[in-house]
């Protein structure tokens, strides 16, 4: 695959002319307090706290709430763990376009409920996200680090990351003529990380968890947003202290291939190719420049990585006079992927480079109980919980000059 095929062109062709400037309320972080940051998936970051209410509408603009299927069980996962990941899919039963200009999930079970998702995706994705919830038992499926569906992913533009939720979290919102849009037949796909630590991994109830998305007709100039992923290769071998056969990079990425398919297996080697690397660089910390193919303006962005993330830092020409860092995440905690406004939106084009750069941890993986049962392992890019990824989900408006 060559540059010009990869998730970042392809969105950038198909972007029509926007642009906007929003307002995000979200989950506060530890940055700048002095309190030491908890370890990622550690799961102590939020206490007991409930959703603030939204704020009221504005001219043009009416909620819709939409629920859940009907209540779900979570479990914990087969070897272990005390996290369930479930996608469920709700459809917003729209008959013509609108543009999605605040969300604001509300978990029934706030005692297990511990963060969520939320993904838009087209009508061209809608057909894959209902095969995979049809051909799943019981309510939604099993899901990580993405959709999990093939045709309806983030990561390859087909889908668009619209939010993120933690308890205590306030409706995003985002100016009164500008949003995601939603043309009929698309679909909602809400992510719950359900959290059974203080069970013990036992089953501790149902949740119907709903989001209120808050919508607009839209105008001719009603500005689209849309997410543009950045990604670098994970290449982390495993610590000093640990070894075993999944510990070699070939053996790890056929396991890979074998739970997740021939495409995801293929990533590891396919990034090193696209970020112009002659050979993996194996180590704690990868980076990617990715060129900018068509103007744009940035607007906010977050962090994505799994639960042996440490930093994620994304960088507008770095190395010249003009430089800037765009997205800085120095703390990562997988239970507070929150969207962090940028002071001022940038205005890239053509000739622009943006680089993605992330660290990780294999010494986190004794430490964390989905990860300290299973084998240690030389963790590649890959959509499970012991697998990791590296991207830079930024909120973008593409525009025509």
């Amino acid at each position: 695959m060559t540059k010009s095929d990869s998730p970042l062109w392809r969105l950038a062709v198909a972007a029509t002319a926007v642009a906007t400037t929003f307002a995000v309320v979200a989950c506060g972080s530890n940055a700048g307090n002095g309190a030491a940051p908890p370890v990622p998936g550690s799961h102590n970051a939020h206490g007991d706290v409930k959703s603030a209410p939204p704020q009221p509408l504005r001219a043009g603009e009416r909620f819709v709430d939409l629920k859940m299927a009907e209540a779900y069980t979570p479990a914990p996962p087969e070897g272990g763990g005390t996290d369930e990941y479930r996608c469920q899919v709700i459809d917003p039963g729209l008959t013509k376009t609108a543009f999605v200009t605040g969300t604001q999930v509300t978990p029934e079970n706030i005692a297990i409920a511990h963060h969520a998702i939320v993904y838009a995706v087209p009508p061209g994705g809608a057909a894959a996200v209902r095969e995979q919830d049809a051909k799943t038992p019981g309510l939604g499926w099993q899901c990580f680090g993405g959709t999990g569906v093939k045709g309806a992913e983030v990561e390859e533009g087909e889908a668009a990351w619209v939010d993120t939720w933690a308890p205590g979290a306030t409706e995003t919102l985002f100016t009164e003529d500008a949003g995601f849009k939603l043309e009929p037949g698309s679909l909602i796909v809400l992510q719950l990380h359900y959290n059974l630590l203080a069970t013990d991994g036992k089953p501790a109830g149902s949740d119907r968890s709903a989001v209120r998305l808050r919508l607009t007709d839209g105008t001719p100039q009603t500005r689209e947003l849309d997410t543009l992923p950045l990604d670098a290769p994970t290449d982390l071998p495993c610590a000093a202290d640990e070894s075993g056969p999944l510990c070699d990079r070939a053996a790890s990425i056929a396991d890979v291939t074998k739970r997740f398919g021939q495409e995801v297996g293929e990533t590891a080697d396919r990034q090193v190719e696209e970020c112009g690397q002659s050979a993996p660089k194996p180590g704690d910390t990868q980076t990617c420049d990715h060129a900018v193919e068509a103007p744009m303006t940035l607007f906010a962005g977050f962090g994505h990585m799994h639960l042996l993330g440490r930093a994620i830092k994304v960088e507008l020409n770095p190395g010249t006079p003009n430089s800037k860092v765009v997205l800085d995440v120095p703390q990562f905690d997988f239970d507070n992927q929150r969207l962090v406004k940028l002071p001022s939106p940038v205005e890239i084009g053509p000739g622009d480079t943006l680089r993605v750069t992330c660290t990780h941890d294999a010494g986190l993986r004794k430490r964390l109980p989905q990860l300290s049962k299973l084998p240690p392992r030389y963790v590649v890019w890959g959509d499970g919980t012991s697998d990791e990824m590296c991207a830079g989900i930024m909120t973008v408006s593409p525009r025509k000059s």
